[in-house]
């Protein structure tokens, strides 16, 4: 690995592949090592992409945090020798992208347009063709299939039985839950 010194341009930032469910563990570890061997000069930054999700459930809210680049660590580093064995033998790394044994830095814009600070997704707990109980509403104790979800999340048709025909009612997102068999 003796060409990795010659890539030394200064700080850039790398990316390591990780085995899946190992990032905080690698962020974490290499911490920990940069204290301890003093590399804080060589390696500046180290993040993990993510964003939040809100996951509706009937009136029920809860803020998730997702990884937007699952199996990956951003590393700000200065390659060379030391710095590229540090972080290629933590326990769950498994290489830099790049071709072959050759990390690719990435430009500082491209890092940019990965860190974009993005606005709270909604995501719901339930999917056309799901069963969901009303739980709000002329409707409430009703169950039904839902037909369609506005492009807002805001609004659902839920399919209920009414007699012997099916009656298209629309609801807001928080006036329905799933089913409790589905749960």
């Amino acid at each position: 690995m003796s060409d990795i010194n010659e890539m030394n341009v200064g700080p850039r930032w790398y990316v390591a592949h990780t085995y899946s469910g190992y990032e905080n563990k690698v962020k974490a570890n290499l911490e920990k090592i940069i204290e301890n061997r003093g590399l804080g000069h060589m390696i500046f930054d180290i993040r993990i992409p993510t964003e939040i999700v809100i996951e509706k459930n009937g009136d029920t809210e809860k803020e998730v945090e997702i990884k937007t680049f699952p199996c990956y660590v951003y590393i700000k580093m200065i390659m060379n020798e030391e710095s590229w064995h540090a972080v290629r033998n933590i326990t769950g790394v498994t290489g830099f992208v790049g071709p072959g044994s050759r990390p690719t830095p990435l430009s500082e814009e491209e890092v940019a347009a990965l860190s974009i600070e993005q606005e709270q997704q909604i995501k719901l707990s339930f999917a056309v063709g799901d069963s969901v109980t009303v739980i709000g509403g002329l409707f409430e104790g009703y169950s039904g299939i839902v037909q369609d979800i506005s492009e807002d999340l805001k609004n659902v048709t839920v399919l209920i039985k009414r007699g012997t025909r099916d009656m298209p009612v629309e609801l807001s997102v928080n006036e329905v839950k799933l089913a409790d068999s589905q749960i």
